[in-house]
C-alpha cells in the first residue's frame, strides 16, 4: 500500500500505479498538488512502490 499524504486528510492506495493516477484516485486534481517521497519532489510519471508514504502540496498560483 501506498499513502498519500494532503494537509489532515490521508489516503491508502495500492501501490505500482504512477503518481498521477493515485492522485487522480484519491478525487484530486494532478494540476493542484505537488509531489514529494523522502523529502524530494517526484513528477507525476513516477511509479509508487509498496511503504511509500507520499506527500502532496498545494499549488498555489495568482496573477
Amino acid at each position: 500500500m501506498v499513502k498519500l499524504i494532503l494537509r489532515d486528510k490521508t489516503w491508502e492506495l495500492p501501490a505500482g500505479m504512477t503518481v498521477r493516477d493515485a492522485i487522480k484516485k484519491a478525487g484530486l486534481d494532478p494540476h493542484a498538488v505537488l509531489a514529494m517521497r523522502d523529502g524530494k519532489l517526484i513528477n507525476e510519471e513516477t511509479l509508487t512502490r509498496p511503504g511509500d508514504v507520499i506527500t502532496l502540496i498545494s499549488v498555489i498560483s495568482g496573477g
